[in-house]
């Protein structure tokens, strides 16, 4: 019973637990279960609230908390996990920093509040790098996670918990957010789709960067009509968020059901002169002709980006200088190096050097701008390159050429958050050594619904969401492209 439960999607769960056919407390007797098998080979749910889950299952149940039941986005009692940047009220909420080793907030992140309110049951936190910050998800408090495909391989950052409870059935949806790829990269690494959706279309709460459009929360599942359910749970305007608006009128549920291919797709093997994996390039091209089968025409383009990562670089350390300047002060033998660094970088930086970032900001959105004149969608590889050595805070090099830092390896999702456009990954299969290797799919700016449908077409067109949930596979680390 257990596996036939957690093989459900979340769309058939929420079918079922609606019609009555299953309980919520089945379902997180499930995933518990699956849980409790899964967890020594991958470490992606340090933390469950199983005793919480329960008491809100009973509440359910007793017609109690119900008043959304009715709206776009009702998840009728699934089992979700919430990433360890979001405070869950009584659940102990590190934010991956031994800082916050034990503490526990007594509220919830508005955004946990919506989900509930909309019948997502909480059963675990995932792990998370230390502050969202890093391209592989570990931290001093709970260590290492490991990608579900190959346990000797990370299953990036930082929502790389979430994507590996996902791929591997220990929930059917998890929470993330994203900064400069922190949704779509482990998305990619670990064979799941997840979604940055535009600036506003979800609740960021109460953080410090209200005003900056840079990091956004979201969607995770193990397909594109699951991060629909799960994006109509979440979106929605928040008055504690000035830059949320109004869910649309049309659920992304519906708009995924009553899908039409796209008409013109641009495809576009790097962004900005960033290296790209020379298998992962051949894989993601290859990939496009599920598009041709579609009907769309097929055309590759070339995005030329000036300074794309100085660029980058220097609007999101603005942010680590928001966030994290006065932890510096107080507690920085606390802090890891790669946030350290990058704060620094911020502080170190001219008004002259974040103005001409501000510049080029705008020169990338009139690019993207004029591309969506043209095409429906802009297609690039999902990750720079495939999932590396668990033991590494990043990639050595890619394509023969040495990384200097740690974003280096995120520089095509970054260039899509500079972009304030939606962005969805989902797989399009494997290299010679049976990394997942995924597309990142790039919608006009608050166009997730043309976004999602295009994307539940290619991944119907594929089928390689049928290949989850998987259980955790030991493995080698491949070699290095190039060294």
């Amino acid at each position: 019973m257990v596996d036939e439960l957690i093989r459900l999607t979340a769309c058939e769960a929420v079918k079922g637990l609606q019609r009555g056919d299953i309980s919520p407390l089945e379902l997180i007797d499930a995933a518990e279960a699956r849980i409790g098998e899964v967890e020594p080979h991958t470490n992606a749910l340090p933390t469950l609230c199983l005793d919480r889950a329960r008491a809100h299952a009973r509440r359910l149940l007793a017609g109690e908390s119900c008043e959304a039941k009715n709206e776009a986005g009702w998840l009728a009692g699934l089992p979700v996990a919430i990433k360890d940047l979001a405070d869950v009220a009584g659940v102990r909420t590190t934010y991956g920093s031994p800082i916050f080793a034990e503490h526990v907030p007594s509220t919830s992140h508005p955004l946990v509040e919506r989900i509930e309110r909309m019948g997502g049951i909480v059963v675990a936190k995932s792990n998370t790098p230390e502050f969202g910050a890093g391209g592989s998800t570990f931290n001093e408090v709970f260590g290492k996670t490991r990608n579900p495909w190959n346990t000797s391989l990370t299953p990036a950052g930082s929502t790389g918990g979430g994507a590996a409870a996902v791929a591997s059935g220990e929930v059917w949806l998890a929470h993330g957010s994203d900064h400069g790829g922190s949704l779509r990269r482990p998305a990619t690494y670990c064979s799941v789709a997840g979604l940055r959706p535009s600036p506003g279309r979800v609740t960021r709460g109460t953080v410090n960067t209200l005003f900056s459009p840079l990091s956004v929360q979201g969607p995770m599942a193990r397909n594109v009509p699951d991060v629909a359910l799960f994006l109509d749970a979440m979106a929605g305007f928040c008055p504690l968020d000035p830059m949320t608006f109004d869910a649309p009128e049309v659920s992304f549920g519906a708009a995924v059901a009553a899908a039409a291919p796209p008409r013109r797709v641009a495809y576009a093997a790097t962004i900005g002169g960033s290296p790209v994996d020379g298998e992962t390039r051949d894989i993601c091209r290859r990939a496009m002709t599920h598009f041709e089968k579609m009907g769309a025409e097929v055309e590759e383009i070339s995005i030329d980006i000036e300074d794309l990562e100085g660029t980058f670089l220097a609007l999101r350390s603005q942010q680590f200088v928001i966030d994290r300047e006065q932890q510096l002060q107080t507690q920085r033998d606390l802090i890891k190096p790669d946030i350290i660094w990058n704060t620094e970088l911020g502080l170190a930086q001219s008004v002259s050097a974040l103005a001409k970032a501000e510049r080029n900001r705008a020169a990338l959105y009139s690019r993207f701008a004029e591309l969506f004149r043209q095409y429906d969608l802009i297609v690039t590889p999902g990750a720079n390159t495939p999932a590396f050595d668990v033991d590494l805070r990043h990639p050595v090099a890619i394509d023969g050429i040495k990384l200097e830092h740690y974003m280096a390896a995120s520089l095509l999702t970054a260039a899509v958050t500079l972009s304030a456009s939606p962005a969805l990954s989902l797989a399009c299969g494997f290299d010679q050594y049976g990394r997942p290797v995924g597309l990142q799919l790039v919608g006009r700016p608050r166009g997730e619904a043309a976004l999602l449908a295009a994307g539940a077409l290619y991944e119907a067109e594929s089928g390689l969401a049928d290949q989850l949930p998987i259980d955790p596979r030991a493995g080698t680390v491949p070699p290095v492209e190039g060294l």
